[in-house]
């Protein structure tokens, strides 16, 4: 069995964050046929696994950020299929926040029973 792995933490822009002046590490624990996956490309591209699990978080937080922004615009488009202006911005972030919110509360809920 492989052992965890440790990676650094950074922000979306690739900085570590100014409230942690040094990288942050994890503990990342890994099913044994991905470890050897995770190894064998950090050993073919010369790179450390901090970098493969950094840049694979970056690629993930990316995706997960367009998905969002999508959410967001399926979402408007339901509330005003005619348009917004500026001023409406502010609401719908606290409508759309407020909905996914009561929606982990309601997974985190469905998790405990």
């Amino acid at each position: 069995m492989a052992t965890p792995s440790n990676i650094s933490a950074t922000d979306a822009a690739g900085a570590t964050p100014s409230s942690s002046p040094e990288p942050k590490t994890f503990s990342v624990t890994l099913p044994a046929d991905l470890a050897a996956k995770a190894e064998g490309l950090a050993e073919r591209e010369g790179r450390e696994l901090s970098e493969i699990f950094t840049e694979a978080f970056r690629e993930y937080w990316s995706e997960y950020d367009f998905r969002s922004l999508e959410d967001v615009r399926a979402y408007a488009a339901t509330r005003n299929p005619h348009g917004y202006t500026e001023e409406d911005i502010p609401r719908l972030i606290k409508e759309a926040r407020a909905e996914e919110a009561a929606a982990l509360a309601a997974r985190e809920t469905a998790k405990a029973s």
